[in-house]
């Protein structure tokens, strides 16, 4: 369920703003003509098909491509490697994620390395910093276990207290419940929101999922190359807009109780 924490202060203040960006590989637009920002203290999501852009507008939030045209403020500033220590960033889950030889509270002190130095050894604050934060995600009693056992669902809420660990004003996610099912996938956004108002971070979050997003999101964008649509989530998936973003062929799944899939999804679950 949608949640929001978002008051008549926070909402004027604009930690992201994008004005007219074009960004281009190859010779080849991926970004045209981009106006996008993002408030404290909101879940933000952007939805779009592959190739439409969504992880390269997180490159260009992020300072990592810059673009030809146009200018990108983050925390009202050019973007650099100081304001990038404000961002807690969840990548999209990989094989090589889940293979990856360490246990659940080194994923977690991970995210304390750009505090600490990557060549520094963890001292007994940041080990309690990360046990309190796997106690937060119900992972606590996880710890010591191989990161490569775990559940799709139990993975990203480790990784969510991994991305919480420099306690960052924006959290940046890419695709976060690609590979996790819908009861894992609810548990996950409940858990995004408890952290915005617990502690007022912002949330961006992309998916081509747009049930998904527009379930959880306060505001959402709409992205194929370029914004079709960029405001509350109500009506952003009207009949000319998912054309535009998706193509003439779009299809649209409706899941319910009756549903095969989401019924054995559930029981897996329990």
């Amino acid at each position: 369920m949608k949640q929001t924490a978002i008051d008549s202060e926070t909402t004027q203040e604009s930690i992201v703003e994008l004005n007219d960006v074009w960004v281009a590989y190859d010779g080849k637009w991926v970004l045209k003509s981009i106006y996008f920002n993002c408030y404290a203290g909101e879940i933000f999501g952007i939805v779009g098909p592959n190739g439409g852009g969504k992880t390269t507008l997180l490159n260009v939030i992020l300072g990592l491509v810059q673009p030809q045209k146009g200018s990108v403020r983050l925390f009202g500033n050019k973007p650099d490697k100081n304001s990038r220590l404000e961002i807690g960033y969840l990548p999209q889950i990989s094989h090589a994620d889940r293979s990856f030889p360490v246990s659940v509270l080194d994923v977690v002190l991970m995210g304390l390395y750009n505090r600490i130095g990557l060549f520094h050894k963890p001292d007994r604050r940041s080990k309690d910093i990360a046990m309190d934060l796997l106690s937060r995600v119900n992972m606590a009693g996880h710890a010591k276990k191989p990161f490569a056992i775990l559940s799709g669902g139990q993975q990203q809420r480790v990784n969510i207290a991994r991305a919480m660990a420099s306690r960052p004003k924006l959290l940046i996610l890419d695709e976060p419940s690609t590979g996790i099912d819908s009861v894992a996938q609810e548990d996950f956004y409940e858990l995004l929101a408890k952290f915005r108002n617990e502690q007022g971070i912002s949330v961006i979050m992309v998916s081509h999922d747009i049930g998904v997003i527009t379930s959880h999101a306060n505001r959402v964008a709409c992205l194929n190359v370029q914004l079709h649509y960029h405001d509350e989530p109500d009506s952003c998936f009207s009949t000319d807009v998912a054309k535009k973003v998706f193509g003439e062929d779009l299809k649209v799944i409706v899941h319910d109780s009756k549903c095969a899939t989401c019924f054995r999804s559930h029981q897996d679950h329990d």
